[in-house]
């Protein structure tokens, strides 16, 4: 969420105030990097691809000395570390001491590859099979936990939720509203900008809006989840980008992996990826609190739609 003012019922409303998420794990660093790099000036991204390359080099360098091999200064290397989630420069050192200890236990490093046109078959489903397994990881790894527990506390008691997404992640805005259907919660996907606002406008305190954009710049999807925003409902943005336009109206932002484009695979298929883990998370986490009535619902979607996947007598 945005440490900025955004409009909501025609007054500045400043963003509340959340509980500092903790540290990440060692484990989770490289994929914080991936995650955050393309949001970060060259300088950092400097420091935070050597950190990440070469965490038992980094881990015993002043600040001082991380600045000169990275070319940077003392002020980006503090900086890139609270940008990765350190309040300072020695947690991240501890960080990367942690790191470097489990690689030398014998964790083997993520290989990624891109897929080249001449590339046989097997060969493709293993670099694949990768980059989905690494996308997934990365993605678990930049959740913040506390607002995924906010996002799922405002789905559980909502009047309403609409859902907006366009292209690819129109699919995935369809995969959980349909899923929140089954358990018996009043949810809608749009994929259409005419109708998203629409339909967003007439959302009130108590009503739920989730924005999918991974670029958090799509404007068809901006626009409805301003209005959401505007007219009181709780707003979640799931996004690549944590400084992208679309988390000024965000009450909670939830970050899915950014995945490298190539010609051959667009950064859309991997961002799906990545936005089908977080709407799990989000499902499951509502289908919990809700069970004493989401268990009967989705036995009778179940029951409803038995018929039409048993073989049929012949006539």
């Amino acid at each position: 969420m945005k440490e900025n003012f955004a409009r909501r019922g025609g007054r500045a409303r400043p963003a509340p105030a959340a509980p500092r998420p903790a540290p990440p794990e060692p484990a989770a660093l490289a994929a914080k990097v991936r995650t955050m790099a393309p949001s970060m000036t060259r300088s950092m991204q400097r420091v935070a691809e050597t950190v990440a390359a070469d965490p038992a080099g980094c881990a015993v360098l002043t600040v001082t000395a991380l600045a000169e091999r990275t070319g940077t200064s003392e002020a980006t290397v503090v900086r890139t570390a609270r940008l990765l989630g350190y309040p300072g420069y020695r947690d991240l050192r501890l960080a990367l001491a942690g790191l470097a200890a489990q690689q030398a236990s014998g964790a083997a490093p993520a290989v990624t590859a891109d897929i080249s046109v001449d590339d046989p078959i097997g060969e493709v489903v293993a670099k694949l099979t990768q980059d989905e397994r690494q996308t997934l990881t990365d993605t678990a790894g930049a959740l913040d936990l506390t607002q995924v527990e906010a996002a799922v506390s405002a789905m559980a008691t909502a009047r309403r939720i609409d859902v907006y997404g366009v292209g690819a992640s129109s699919l995935v805005a369809q995969d959980l509203a349909q899923k929140l259907l089954r358990i018996g919660l009043v949810a809608h996907a749009h994929a259409d900008p005419h109708l998203a606002v629409t339909n967003a406008v007439q959302l009130r305190t108590g009503d739920v809006a989730i924005a999918i954009t991974h670029s958090g710049r799509t404007v068809d999807v901006i626009e409805p989840l301003q209005a959401a925003f505007d007219h009181g409902a709780t707003t979640v943005a799931v996004t690549g980008r944590p400084d992208g336009e679309v988390t000024q109206y965000a009450d909670h932002v939830l970050t899915t992996s950014t995945a490298r484009e190539s010609e051959l695979r667009p950064a859309a298929m991997s961002s799906r990826t990545s936005q089908l883990l977080v709407v799990d998370c989000l499902f499951i986490g509502v289908a919990q609190r809700t069970y004493e009535t989401a268990a009967p619902a989705l036995h009778a979607s179940y029951e409803a739609l038995a018929h039409r996947h048993s073989p049929r007598e012949p006539r």
